[in-house]
């Protein structure tokens, strides 16, 4: 059962179009943990990446190597969507409240 800040490995293929993150990549669950440990089948969640580009906020946010992490990423905000909860594989981490607050005004910032 995943819940709300932890880093996960996910399967994020197949991919629809081209311009979406696919691959088995570190994602970041962004959904509420009542819809998380309940039986929803699918959780929101926020792909990471590897390819760092610097002052790239609101867009993207920066993610330090921690736990099984095993390199810095960059949270890409715009990519976020729903999976399919049988697509996660293990979990990385863990974000701290900070770093989650952070991310949420950074969300609103794009989508707002």
């Amino acid at each position: 059962m995943v819940s709300k800040g932890e880093i996960w490995i996910a399967n994020l293929n197949p991919i629809k179009k081209n311009n979406e993150v696919g691959k088995i990549r570190p994602v970041l669950i962004f959904q509420n943990d009542d819809l998380n440990h309940s039986d929803y089948p699918t959780t929101i969640i926020i792909p990471l990446t590897t390819y760092l580009i610097d002052d790239a906020e609101p867009l993207r946010f920066r993610i330090s190597k921690r736990d099984k992490m095993k390199e810095d990423s960059d949270l890409i905000i715009t990519q976020i969507r729903a999976i399919d909860n049988s697509r996660f594989v293990e979990k990385l981490g863990e974000l701290t409240h900070k770093e989650m607050s952070k991310i949420k005004d950074l969300f609103f910032e794009v989508v707002d």
